[in-house]
């Protein structure tokens, strides 16, 4: 872009016939720009409005992933395209999509209204906000049913936040979730705030629970409860659930491990430490916002909540957890058992639905592969098998067996009718005999007779 006084020397050194080239260097700038002034089809100090384009491979990429998830995140496709080379930046990638219309519209969103919001005031160091998230379709692999839980909590001051994913939402795993993201978030603020989830207080009166107040002595922190109907009230959070939710779970592969999973999520929490805020009129980041709160360290050992889970027995006589396997003894294959395990213990004890303890474990690192295994349990599950080996031939498939007299009998008997056994059908009748035996008697006389 040229200025009013470099446009008009270049019109004056064009009139004491300069070249276009020889102006160019004068002016330092590009031969085009200047022949542009000088017929007149660019203003001086007027920038040239470029229509953003995207190279034809990812706009077409574009036109799929939104035609696909019409609410796709531009920021979700912004990490999509960069991992497939992708080089322009952000904001040229949402010019591109507005300017060539590649997303479609959608009639319900654009009825949505919104509504005014009070801005809060959130000291350093003063506040966490937590809340569960349900995500829809997990993997089949994952073995959870239709629904995924994870615990997500959020510094207010800062808006750094961390998550974790959790087996079910009751008490025990609602501690160990707590306590995980506290130590990645890096320590405790002063207080903790919730909606009215009920394993932290009595939804319909707001009291909280005896057993959360608990593990709240135990952190050393104080607990805010939102008013009914009022999710705003912990909006730094809910937005962390959101960018959650479209920025993570929403492109999650099926192939993916829980481990993976949450490797990934780690990995985004850490890479949205980076957002940039203006406080005081200076950009800083999240990171740089949290690493200021002042967090209190956590107590060295999580509050001692016990877990319990089901888990059902294999054909080896081992048992899953956290991505190991422990044995029990043989003689239990497909039966459900229950793995407790109190925080911050050692050991875990395998128990029968009747509560009967069947093994007792020190319980290996999560994820580890590990396979542990009782030597008492070892030589049982040995014994058991070496006793029901057989080298007999397995039976033959095709064989004819018909079916045998006592099947006959009973299938008679239910049909009604009546059967005759191979004893039934022997008669002895002594009047007969007797009968028969005179007539035989004759009858050799009289052949000894003609005899002589």
């Amino acid at each position: 872009m040229l200025s009013w006084e470099a446009d008009v020397e270049a019109h004056a050194l064009r009139e004491q016939g300069w070249t276009i080239s020889a102006i160019a260097r004068h002016l330092g700038h590009d031969r085009k720009t200047v022949r542009a002034y000088l017929e007149g089809r660019r203003v001086p100090e007027a920038r040239v409005r470029r229509e953003p384009t995207l190279a034809e491979p990812f706009l077409e990429y574009c036109r799929l992933r939104l035609a696909e998830d019409p609410h796709l995140w531009a920021s979700t496709l912004f990490d999509e395209l960069t991992g497939l080379g992708f080089a322009g930046s952000y904001p040229s990638l949402t010019a591109a999509i507005r300017t060539h219309g590649v997303r479609p519209h959608c009639e319900p969103c654009a009825a949505s209204k919104g509504r005014d919001a009070a801005i809060i005031s959130h000291p350093a160091g003063e506040e966490t906000q937590w809340d569960w998230v349900e995500l829809p379709d997990p993997p089949l692999s994952w073995g959870v049913g239709g629904q995924a839980h994870l615990l997500v909590g959020s510094l207010a001051h800062s808006g750094q936040w961390r998550a974790v994913l959790a087996e079910s939402e009751d008490f025990p795993h609602l501690i160990e979730a707590l306590d995980r993201v506290t130590r990645k978030l890096g320590g405790l603020t002063r207080r903790w705030r919730f909606d009215r989830m009920a394993t932290v207080c009595s939804p319909s009166s707001g009291t909280v629970s005896a057993a959360f107040a608990q593990a709240a002595k135990h952190y050393a922190v104080a607990v805010d409860l939102c008013p009914p109907r009022h999710g705003n009230r912990k909006g730094v959070v809910e937005k962390a659930n959101h960018s959650a939710a479209q920025r993570w779970w929403r492109t999650l592969p099926d192939a993916t491990t829980i481990a993976d999973a949450q490797h990934g999520l780690d990995e985004l929490c850490e890479r949205l430490d980076g957002r940039t805020r203006r406080r005081d009129g200076e950009k800083v980041t999240v990171g740089e916002l949290a690493a200021g709160e002042g967090l209190r360290a956590a107590p060295a050992a999580a509050f001692p909540a016990e877990l319990a889970v089901v888990r059902t027995v294999s054909a080896q006589a081992l048992v899953a957890f956290r991505g190991n396997r422990y044995s029990v003894p043989p003689g239990m294959p497909g039966a459900q058992v229950v793995v407790r395990h109190r925080l911050g213990a050692d050991q875990l004890r395998i128990v029968t639905a009747t509560g009967a303890t069947v093994a007792v474990h020190r319980r290996a690192p999560t994820g580890a592969g590990a396979t542990v295994r009782d030597e008492g349990h070892v030589r049982a599950l040995e014994t058991r098998v070496l006793a029901e080996f057989t080298d007999a031939p397995p039976c033959r498939k095709k064989a004819r067996r018909p079916a045998g007299d006592a099947s006959r009998a009973e299938a008679a008997r239910l049909r009604g009718t009546p059967t005759a056994s191979s004893a039934d059908r022997v008669v002895i009748d002594m009047a007969a005999y007797a009968a028969l035996v005179p007539a035989a008697a004759r009858a050799t006389s009289t052949k000894a007779g003609e005899g002589r």
